[in-house]
């Protein structure tokens, strides 16, 4: 149950764009369109192959400091795999050795390979909200994204919740399925 669910929640995020950005992010100034990138977000096994699960993350150019800054998504700087991926070989290390934490995350239908959960593992990438489930520790970030996945076939999930569901600052000023005015919504929090 659990393998299924954390897959579906996954595959859902195939294809997702990520288009949203404020302002600049080293110096608040003002951003435009640069272009759209193809982000790995986490590699499954499905049916004995390897599946790559892509999002689009658009790149914006500063119009103040000239730098090129990407969309808020759910990615931690210099990280090659989504948020919760990331998460979840951060406290499976906390528990056991890198090898077995890639051959846990390979039976849940998630390949990621020891030398990339070390890396993972070393840096600091602050307090990880989890939970236990069937004994195992599992991040919110990857709950809360299967959970918002759920019976959504026809209303596939947009990326404003996807960023709330995988506990991304930035997405706290797009509250999914809020029906007050953009500016009220806005307001709240400054």
């Amino acid at each position: 149950m659990l393998v299924d669910l954390i897959g579906s929640a996954l595959a859902a995020m195939d294809g997702m764009k990520f288009t949203d950005l404020a302002a600049c992010p080293s110096c608040d100034g003002p951003v435009t369109g640069h272009d759209l990138r193809a982000k790995r977000f986490a590699v499954m096994l499905e049916d004995g192959e390897e599946r790559t699960i892509r999002v689009s993350v658009k790149r914006f150019y500063c119009q103040n400091c000239g730098r090129l800054c990407y969309a808020d998504a759910p990615f931690y700087p210099d990280t090659r795999l989504a948020a919760p991926i990331v998460d979840l070989c951060i406290l499976l290390s906390e528990q056991m050795p890198f090898n077995r934490v890639a051959q846990h995350l390979r039976a849940m239908g998630i390949i990621v390979d020891r030398g990339t959960i070390r890396n993972y593992a070393s840096r600091d990438f602050g307090t990880i909200p989890a939970t236990e489930l069937f004994g195992i520790p599992l991040p919110l970030s990857l709950l809360n994204l299967a959970i918002s996945t759920l019976g959504r076939e026809r209303c596939p999930i947009i990326g404003a919740e996807a960023l709330t569901a995988c506990g991304f600052p930035s997405a706290d000023r797009t509250a999914p399925h809020s029906k007050g005015p953009l500016k009220e919504r806005d307001q709240r929090y400054n």
